[in-house]
């Protein structure tokens, strides 16, 4: 979550937590859900590993200044591979 808002500037627009399952849902972006798009992150209770698997997958996210971008998700502890 602090990837998305602290480094990526995304909000918290709103959260859905499912008791009888045990997941809580949250949906980060940059602005109205109705503008724009959304990034859904699912938060499975007392998991304390995944499992990657070993599909590809990838989110692409415009920003302003890739530079200062980059910057910003490796002072965050992030890697950046390209």
């Amino acid at each position: 979550m602090k990837f998305y808002t602290e480094v990526m500037g995304m909000q918290l627009l709103r959260t859905n937590e499912n008791k009888e399952y045990e997941y809580t849902l949250a949906f980060v972006g940059y602005g109205d859900e109705s503008q724009g798009a959304v990034i859904e992150l699912t938060y499975n209770w007392g998991k304390t590993e995944y499992d990657l698997g070993t599909a590809f997958g990838h989110i692409a996210i415009g920003v302003d200044d890739i530079y200062a971008t980059c910057d910003a998700i490796k002072a965050a502890g992030g890697n950046v591979t390209r």
